[in-house]
């Protein structure tokens, strides 16, 4: 079991990037499946992608082309590099290993 905690989530206007971090309290390396899903208001949570150990990338067909995922196993690390943002965007993002998830860091996007 790791504890993952997400930051970089912020106010951005639409057509703008962010980068948000998730950061293992633990070693990712032998972890094969991570990924980002997010929950807008009102809504059910919903995958955004994933990346497998070997940098495999999966993605929401809502974000591909826009968001892209890395890892950093010698740091614990996962990234969501998020670029032309719509406000359709804004939501909670959570990372997870599919056993363990974050608390999660708020997008908005908006003018």
């Amino acid at each position: 079991q790791v504890r993952l905690v997400e930051s970089g989530g912020g106010l951005v206007q639409p057509g703008g990037s962010l980068r948000l971090s998730c950061a293992a309290s633990g070693s990712i390396e032998s972890i094969n499946v991570m990924g980002w899903y997010r929950q807008a208001p009102g809504k059910q949570r919903e995958p955004v992608g994933l990346i497998t150990s070997d940098g495999s990338t999966n993605y929401a067909s809502s974000v591909k082309g826009r968001f892209v995922i890395s890892r950093d196993n010698a740091k614990n690390m996962m990234y969501l590099e998020m670029d032309f943002l719509k406000p359709e965007d804004t939501a909670v993002y959570f990372c997870t290993t599919v056993k363990d998830w974050g608390q999660g860091t708020q997008v908005t996007v908006s003018h």
